[in-house]
């Protein structure tokens, strides 16, 4: 009996010599159709230290093209060969078997030679038998556990994560998600334990063979992709939730959390019902689970009908959880709920167009978000924080298209990825405002209604859309959604629009060109050209609420920009702003008469005329603009001189993400001091309007002045503005001296972040012994990450040392999946900055082990220092560290150029801007405060 054991690493161990196969292409061949899946997979919990699986896998496949053998995904299994069968069911006579296999270790590809050509139009019956290790790598299938506060001891679990291409690491198969066919699940497990799956159970029966252990058959599936099959055994508690259907609804944790299981059976119910208004479509499966797992790398996990979160993404504690959670927790669940219509009943053909998975779950997640808590006004937020994000990461030349060839599994990971999501969801957002709503929603609706249960292409999409907005006359017939949405998807980057006018003549000459960072890449060199839809105001008008496209900037077939010009503007006495609510993803370049106004009316002016988004823009704009040189800063930093005046979250926000990039840079720097007097001058009015640190959030009726609140404590604290120093250490030892800490915390729940890293960066070692305590006694996840962050705080090295050393080792409290959180918070920190550069630096064989094989979470360790490096010796420094580091790097590439890439910019504006600043910056301080 041969056992093959598929571990590319253990090859040569094992003393196979494996037979190379001649097909290396990175898909599949396309001879072969599964038609159906049975599935078995039998559980063992018995020994701690051997849990592992074992089952056999029954595929029905129909022969499209005669071959001579059958190739499919497995990876890291035991396979024994003398038990793989093969038959023809078309006819008993006809006998076929497997004669021997092969493997190509860089696709996972697991090859099986047949006895007898297999011959077209035929339906075969393979099965083929397998066994693992229930891992600890957070991908396939794998282990995760938690403590039983009753006798302390690890409670096991096991748990499916497949997207992108998992599923082989659990049983063979056809792991591709254009492979799509209906599956049957039978689980085996003691039955003290639950059984779940992606569809109701259908049976549930004694295991003949193991004494206490059972079968649990579930329903058959309707057709999917393997990425979005799901199952678990644990021994959770679920709640469940009411819905007007039949459709059965729950949301299981382990047994000490259900508790915390309340909002989000509330939140599910009322989203899966608004998504099938807005799809047309009922929810296809007749239940969903939802699952709160202690170890879990991604955020969450659309899997059709069993849908997986990390616990912080699902339990919500109202005595520990901030609205800042609450509000993650829902956009989480909406997300995921969204996938269930846009990603499960209609799959992109290859991760190519993950985008269409991931955008459009993002987009649509707000709009449900917006639907269920309108109090919130969380689809502005969602939208400016989405453009901010993409105005960062899409400035860089290493940056990538929104739809880009893959070729590679590394590739498919790496698309996960801040352009699949923000910037897929910016674009649509763009097309929602110019299409209309009855538009898209039409459009949207005929797509999915087309492509159920199969598979689709971004052309596919156009094609709906297009044919939609020229029914509702959203467009002219000249135009069509594919040229106009191209332009956004099929190339890197977006474009700055730099508009001069002509106050005589009332007119405005535009042009656009790609914006980017890097200023040694010449105009010339930049190039691109984007379908833009226009829209615009004026001084006299000041009409913000419609947001439909005045006009257009065209490109023409080859690809090269049109020059436009347009007329009816006011005189020099008045501004105009485009992109009306920031609808669409492009920086505004205005002239200097124009930006003039604009101030003039912000500062001395009726400056809540102009809508609050759109502050926000003039605020983003002003300073990346001076950032690359396009405006010089004293335009940006007159401009922001009225947030003096400003009560608002959204322009806020907006300020501080650009003032968080000079504070990385100039803190290390003998103007600190100057920085800190200025922040202090522009903070202190809009600190004490909130009341500063006192406990007002009851009195707070709109729910985004919370947000604001607790966003300026964290700056005014940092900076000591007024008495946000003392309050916070008061809150702190008022904590301290609680009889049980564990169950009595007089800090505010909104502020709790604020205060905990304030009491650590003035605080000694047995505050921080004492936070580190309530972090291992707390049971709620959102608790955990508050207190992860603040622990980075401290200004004693030792401690931050300590720190370091603890968040890599899993035994000490830390799990592997918030190991990022913990090292940010150190390598943020002005002292731990360096620390954590030399350990990372230093231990990165180590670290690289640590996550593999999901090395994506290690470049999550990387935006400290790439927004923090701006000295040309550091950066240097650290391009020498890649350069012979490479092997502990591999999967990282992307990262690991952004990372090089940011840096540069740092350096180039450390150069061209720095002493402008520091000049702007001093001269503000001398100016008198009106």
């Amino acid at each position: 009996m041969r056992l093959l054991l598929l571990l590319v690493a253990s090859w040569a161990v094992l003393g196979l010599t494996l037979a190379d196969s001649s097909y290396n292409h990175f898909r599949l061949p396309t001879a072969l159709r599964p038609q159906k899946y049975n599935l078995r997979v039998l559980t063992h919990f018995e020994d701690p230290d051997n849990l592992r699986f074992e089952g056999d896998m029954k595929i029905l496949f129909k022969v499209l093209e005669n071959a001579n053998n059958i190739t499919l995904h497995a990876k890291n299994l035991t396979i024994d060969e003398s038990l793989i069968t093969l038959r023809d069911t078309s006819s008993a006579n006809k006998k076929n078997c497997v004669s021997g296999t092969e493997v190509n270790a860089v696709h996972d590809f697991y090859v099986m030679r047949t006895c007898e050509e297999l011959v077209a139009g035929d339906v075969y019956e393979l099965t083929v038998p397998f066994a693992a290790e229930l891992n600890r790598q957070l991908e396939g299938y794998y282990r995760s556990s938690y403590i039983d506060p009753v006798t302390n001891k690890s409670r096991w679990l096991s748990i499916t994560q497949f997207e992108p291409a998992s599923a082989r690491l659990a049983f063979p198969c056809f792991d591709e998600p254009d492979y799509k066919a209906p599956f049957v699940v039978t689980l085996g497990y003691h039955k003290r334990f639950n059984g779940l799956s992606n569809m109701p159970v259908k049976e549930i029966k004694p295991n003949e063979q193991i004494v206490d252990y059972i079968w649990c058959e579930f329903e058959e599936s309707v057709p999917m992709s393997t990425y979005l099959v799901a199952y678990s055994v644990n021994d959770f508690s679920h709640k469940p939730s009411t819905l007007p259907n039949s459709t059965l609804f729950r949301t299981w944790a382990r047994p000490n959390a259900i508790e915390q299981c309340d909002y989000a059976a509330e939140v599910g119910p009322k989203v899966l019902q608004y998504y099938e208004d807005l799809f047309g479509i009922k929810f296809p499966l007749p239940k969903i689970d939802q699952i709160a797992i202690p170890d879990f790398s991604a955020g969450a996990m659309e899997n059709w009908g069993l849908v997986t979160y990390r616990e912080i993404a699902l339990l919500y504690s109202a005595q520990h959880s901030s609205l800042a959670d609450k509000q993650r927790v829902a956009s989480i669940i909406a997300h995921e709920l969204a996938h269930q219509w846009f990603g499960n009943l209609v799959t992109m053909k290859w991760w190519t167009d993950l985008w269409l998975n991931e955008g459009f779950a993002t987009y649509v997640a707000s709009l449900g978000v917006d639907k269920i808590n309108p109090e919130w006004r969380s689809m502005a937020q969602e939208s400016l924080s989405n453009l901010l994000v993409i105005f960062r990461k899409d400035a860089l030349e290493t940056s990538h298209p929104i739809s880009r060839p893959i070729e590679l599994v590394t590739e498919i990971q790496e698309s996960f990825d801040q352009i699949s999501y923000q910037k897929g969801s910016t674009v649509l957002r763009m097309m929602h405002m110019f299409l209309g709503d009855e538009s898209f929603r039409s459009g949207i609706q005929n797509y999915l209604q087309k492509f159920s249960y199969g598979n689709a292409e971004q052309d596919n999409l156009w094609e709906s859309l297009t044919e939609a907005a020229h029914k509702f006359k959203a467009l002219p017939k000249s135009y069509d959604i594919k040229r106009i949405m191209d332009s956004w998807t099929l190339q890197t980057g977006y474009p700055i629009i730099n508009i001069t006018r002509d106050y005589s003549a009332g007119s405005a000459k535009l042009n656009q060109e790609r914006y980017l960072l890097n200023t040694q890449i010449s105009r010339a060199q930049r190039g691109g050209c984007w379908w833009v839809p226009l829209s615009y105001t004026t001084q006299g008008e000041r009409d913000f609420t419609n947001t439909a496209p005045k006009t257009w900037m065209e490109c023409s077939s080859s690809g090269e920009v049109l020059p436009k010009t347009i007329t009816g503007l006011p005189g020099k006495d008045q501004w105009i702003i485009f992109n009306t609510q920031m609808t669409t993803l492009y920086k505004v370049n205005y002239d200097e008469r124009n930006w003039k106004l604009l101030i003039d009316t912000l500062t001395n002016g009726d400056f809540e005329s102009i809508h609050v988004i759109n502050r926000a823009q003039l605020i983003d704009d002003a300073f990346y603009l001076a950032w690359t040189g396009e405006q010089n800063y004293d335009i940006a930093m007159e401009l922001l001189e009225y947030m003096r005046r400003e009560r608002e979250y959204l322009p806020w926000k907006s300020a501080f993400e650009n003032l968080k990039r000079l504070r990385g840079i100039i803190r290390q720097t003998p103007n600190l001091e100057f920085f800190k007097r200025y922040l202090q001058k522009l903070i202190e009015p809009v600190y004490e309007h909130l009341n500063g640190l006192n406990d007002t959030f009851a009195n707070i009726e709109q729910q985004d002045q919370v947000l604001l609140k607790t966003m300026v404590a964290t700056w005014a604290c940092q900076y000591q503005v007024g008495d946000c120093v003392p309050k916070a250490l008061n809150y702190f030892t008022a904590w301290r001296s609680e009889q049980d800490p564990d169950k009595q915390n007089p800090v505010p729940i909104n502020l709790r972040q604020t205060v905990y890293c304030t009491a650590i960066r003035h605080g000694d070692d047995a505050d921080w012994n004492f936070l580190w305590m309530r972090y291992n006694n707390s049971n709620v996840a959102a608790e955990k990450r508050t207190i992860m962050s603040s622990l980075g705080c401290t200004r004693e090295v030792w401690l931050l040392q300590r720190y370091l050393a603890l968040t890599f080792e899993p035994k000490q409290g830390i799990r592997k999946q918030d190991s990022m959180w913990a090292f940010q918070a150190v390598a943020y920190n002005e002292i731990g900055f360096h620390l954590a550069r030399d350990y990372f630096m230093n231990n990165v064989d180590f670290i690289y082990k640590f996550y593999s094989p999901i090395v994506k979470d290690m470049s999550r360790l990387l935006p400290p220092f790439s927004e923090q490096t701006f000295q040309q010796s550091d950066f240097d420094d650290f391009r020498n560290f890649v350069s012979e580091h490479r092997s502990s790097l591999k999967g990282l590439e992307q990262a690991i150029q952004q990372t090089l890439e940011t840096m540069l910019t740092n350096v180039q504006w450390k150069e061209r801007n720095y002493d402008q600043v520091s000049v702007s910056i001093r001269s503000l301080l001398d100016k008198p405060t009106e």
